[in-house]
């Protein structure tokens, strides 16, 4: 073998041949994802004439919609969560007449335990089929429109009580399948509420309507799949369908609903699961 030849396989070349260029570029962030971690997925048709047609985009066995950025730049955000098995998983991304398959390590992460004693009374605080059915229908929103920009606000300025992802034990029992799905913000009765991003109002929620488990709530659609959601609240300062900015006054801690004490609940959703917010406060998700 001549020295020219050595050097062409080398670099991944054969006399004779014409090595294929990738249509797919494909980025992942964070590099090291732990779970409760939200995956930023860009693809990029690296073909001047690609069509605009959104990639195919699944992780884990699950399809996720990718949204444009720019002329042939795609996004997608994938969430995990604190019950999610860590390891390998399987991210494969198909357009442009090419399938990509990508190994994406999730790590461990460890969570707290804390145990809560609600007292006799919170046994008649079971949450109504109307609450469940309207929490669960606003977190499967899935706007086309993006209407967040930047790092997310703090919803409120207390002290975290309560952090993400912690495990809960309730007069004494072990809670099954449960993680705190939010961050908890402990504040004086009354005190302000704001959006953390722009967004539109998909859900507000009442004790009076049946919120018997979330209290006095608002939900946030703040588009693509990522939505928001405040708990406990004493008051609603927005009405269903009223677009918000970031930083505007929604509502006011409470103490309604299933809660030892005023404070708020704020949880954030990528695709109806409840992932991490602190990443998103860090302004990781341009």
């Amino acid at each position: 073998m001549t020295r020219m030849r050595e050097l062409l396989l080398l670099f991944g070349f054969w006399v004779g041949q014409v090595t294929p260029v990738l249509a797919l570029a494909v980025q992942v962030r964070p590099e090291t994802p732990q779970l409760g971690d939200t995956l930023e997925i860009r693809i990029r048709y690296e073909q001047p004439d690609s069509p605009d047609v959104a990639p195919t985009v699944v992780f884990a066995g699950k399809t996720y919609p990718a949204f444009p950025m720019q002329p042939r730049l795609w996004q997608a955000l994938l969430p995990t969560t604190p019950l999610d098995t860590p390891g390998k998983k399987v991210l494969r991304i198909t357009g442009e007449g090419e399938t990509r398959n990508l190994a994406v390590w999730i790590k461990n992460r460890f969570f707290p335990t804390q145990r809560l004693w609600l007292g006799p009374a919170s046994s008649s605080l079971e949450p109504t089929e109307l609450e469940l059915n309207r929490v669960r229908e606003f977190k499967a929103l899935t706007t086309p429109e993006r209407y967040w920009q930047g790092a997310f606000l703090r919803p409120h300025p207390g002290a975290v009580t309560t952090g993400f992802g912690v495990r809960r034990y309730y007069n004494g029992e072990s809670a099954q399948d449960y993680y705190h799905r939010g961050i908890d913000y402990g504040g004086t009765l009354g005190s302000p509420v704001v959006a953390p991003a722009a967004g539109q109002v998909a859900l507000v929620g009442l004790v009076a309507q049946g919120f018997r488990l979330h209290g006095n709530t608002i939900g946030l659609d703040h588009g693509q799949g990522v939505t928001s959601i405040f708990l406990h609240l004493s008051r609603i300062d927005v009405r269903e369908g009223e677009r918000v900015r970031a930083g505007q006054v929604i509502g006011a801690v409470g103490s309604t609903g299933i809660s030892t004490a005023p404070h708020l609940h704020w949880g954030l959703y990528v695709h109806g699961q409840s992932i991490d917010p602190l990443p998103w406060l860090q302004g990781r998700f341009p």
